[in-house]
């Protein structure tokens, strides 16, 4: 595939009974993780200032009782977990794209089976068919 050009939406799997991907239903799907990406982000370009901007107050900090320094450090924490959930989400959905563009979207990362269309259009960046994020999440 030359550069620029995106891949041919009939080629992408689908389980049995449904229905081809149209190239209108990938490119939304497309728009939609493009989107996401953007803000994903933005989100998290923010998050790492804020946290950045939080850890140079640690000498205003010094005065502060042990329940103000048990709450600021919780707020760090929680911070830092969302700044991290919010870089895996935009991994996972740069992933999805990155899929798209080699032709390879909707294909399972673990049996090689269809993904299926409803799934990835509710989730689209799922990289399990059900069968085996069921699996996945019984162990």
């Amino acid at each position: 595939m030359s550069a620029g050009q995106r891949p041919d939406a009939a080629g992408l799997p689908v389980r049995p009974g449904e229905e081809p991907w149209t190239s209108a239903e990938l490119e939304q799907v497309r728009a939609a993780l493009q989107a996401e990406v953007e803000s994903l982000r933005a989100d998290v370009a923010k998050a790492t200032r804020d946290i950045a901007g939080g850890r140079n107050g640690s000498v205003r900090d010094a005065g502060d009782d042990e329940a103000d320094a048990g709450t600021k450090a919780f707020e760090r924490e929680h911070e830092l977990a969302l700044t991290q959930r919010a870089r895996d989400l935009l991994d996972q959905t740069e992933r999805a794209l990155a899929r798209i563009d080699a032709g390879t979207y909707g294909v399972c990362e673990s049996c090689g089976q269809p993904i299926g269309k409803a799934r990835l259009i509710a989730f689209p960046r799922a990289i399990l068919c059900l069968e085996c994020k069921q699996r996945e999440e019984r162990r």
